[in-house]
């Protein structure tokens, strides 16, 4: 398909942005509500991100199929419209397959629709590209998302229960850090791992900034 004027070619940085250089908890800070709810275990953090990137994926879809058919007027109204249809039917897939995992995850699955990051990504790319990378970059951010999640959970669990995927690892003598599987170990878990990125970061920077050893010394 020929590209339009002015439009970027389709790139591994499409889908790979997501996953670090705009990722959308880490980076962006988006979607906090069910980083910080259900991370308590990997479980819950793998579920809610593989049900978020279902609503993202599908939505983001259906905005760039129908981006010139939305009137601008009421295009945000469109957008909730179709994103609460694809958590309708993400709902009744987690009932289906496992209540014990829509259980604990409770209200937090009708609450993707409140997500800030699907809207966004509605707003800001779907709306604006055409499917193929819309479809691509969607699944970067959804990859993204569940990493973050998967990041929060997996420590939590550990440290919280002395086990992964419900695994022991630390065997019967470990104590567990009950604080980790409460809403401040999100907080900690959460600002640990910021911590991390930030400082990450902050090297790539730094040696950007530095000059080349065999430059400095011709």
């Amino acid at each position: 398909m020929a590209l339009k004027p002015g439009e970027k070619p389709i790139t591994a940085d499409t889908f790979l942005r997501g996953l670090w250089r705009e990722n959308p908890v880490f980076v962006m800070l988006l979607g906090m509500c069910p980083v910080l709810a259900v991370t308590n275990s990997v479980i819950n953090a793998l579920a809610m991100g593989l049900a978020t990137t279902f609503v993202l994926l599908c939505s983001s879809v259906m905005v760039s199929l129908l981006r010139r058919h939305i009137p601008k007027e009421v295009r945000i109204a469109a957008y909730i419209v179709i994103i609460a249809t694809f958590v309708t039917v993400v709902d009744y897939l987690i009932q289906a397959i496992s209540l014990e995992i829509y259980h604990a995850l409770g209200a937090f699955i009708q609450l993707i629709v409140a997500n800030c990051m699907i809207l966004g990504r509605a707003e800001s790319y779907a709306s604006r590209h055409r499917l193929s990378k819309t479809l691509i970059n969607s699944l970067g951010m959804g990859a993204g998302f569940t990493i973050a999640l998967l990041c929060l959970g997996s420590v939590r669990e550990l440290l919280g229960a002395g086990s992964l995927l419900g695994i022991p690892i630390f065997g019967p003598s470990f104590e567990p850090w009950v604080i980790m599987l409460l809403p401040p170990g999100g907080f900690f878990v959460l600002g640990a791992w910021l911590l991390l990125f930030a400082w990450i970061k902050e090297r790539q920077m730094q040696r950007k900034t530095q000059p080349n050893p065999v430059q400095a010394g011709a």
